[in-house]
């Protein structure tokens, strides 16, 4: 059995499989160009589904680039060991600015206007929130379409420029420490002590396909997580289970939460 099939037979059974698959091709690109060859961004998942992968190639190394230090989204370059040169991946930025006197936005209101445009999410990388609007890094060949035609984010006009990725603002993030006592490490039992709501409404929300394990969609409001889950749900930002603390006297478990805001 070769690599590949290796590989795409352990993906197989999940949501991964397509991913996996371009991912794969990509590794065996490099090997025979002796190159390297770079994918479109990927989340923390996708992450470590190239590095599953490389580590079935000898001679394949992965480095990674999401136009900033810190970068959640990044995109992975499968590189042959014996390649001289520097990678290309393709990566640039743009400043988007909002009159912030008259108009508020979010990242959901940036994103929403973006993929509102045509693009596939996998051409967008972060998108970094700031006072005055907010820069999103892309793919180049995206940059100048975007900057075209994103004239709104909602009914806000924007003002849209290129930006220099050094020039990308270092990422403020918020954590707000959460400490709380659940009944069971549930998913829905501890989103919705992350996210301040019931258990009822959170598990509305998980059977909506709006909440994700580690950048994987929750299988289901019956789930189990542990310390170092993150818990995202869409327009409501991330929750890590930072701690499992143990159990109180009355049988229910201390956990300490952080949630991201």
């Amino acid at each position: 059995m070769s690599e590949r099939d290796k590989i795409l037979r352990y993906y197989r059974d999940g949501g991964d499989f397509e991913l996996a698959a371009r991912l794969t091709d990509l590794a065996e690109g490099a090997l025979r160009s002796r190159k390297y060859r770079v994918s479109e961004f990927i989340d923390p998942h996708g992450y470590s589904i190239a590095e599953t992968i490389v580590a079935h190639y000898e001679r394949i190394k992965l480095e990674t680039d999401g136009g900033f230090c810190g970068a959640e989204r990044v995109k992975a370059a499968f590189v042959e060991d014996d390649f001289p040169g520097s990678i290309d991946f393709g990566i640039a930025a743009l400043s988007l600015n909002v009159d912030v006197r008259y108009f508020q936005i979010s990242h959901r209101d940036v994103l929403g206007a973006v993929l509102g445009l045509g693009l596939k999410r996998e051409v967008i990388g972060d998108i970094i929130m700031g006072t005055n609007g907010c820069q999103i890094v892309c793919e180049t060949a995206m940059a100048d379409f975007i900057s075209r035609n994103l004239l709104k984010i909602g009914v806000a006009p924007v003002e849209i420029e290129p930006l220099a990725l050094t020039d990308i603002a270092p990422r403020e993030e918020r954590v707000k420490e959460i400490r709380n006592t659940v009944a069971s490490l549930r998913l829905d039992v501890v989103a919705a002590a992350g996210f301040g709501t019931s258990r009822t409404k959170m598990s509305g929300e998980i059977a909506a396909d709006k909440v994700k394990v580690n950048w994987q969609d929750a299988k289901s409001a019956a789930q189990f997580v542990k310390a170092g889950d993150i818990i995202s749900m869409r327009g409501r930002g991330r929750v890590e289970v930072s701690e499992v603390l143990g159990q109180t006297k009355k049988g229910r478990i201390s956990v300490l939460l952080k949630r991201f805001i």
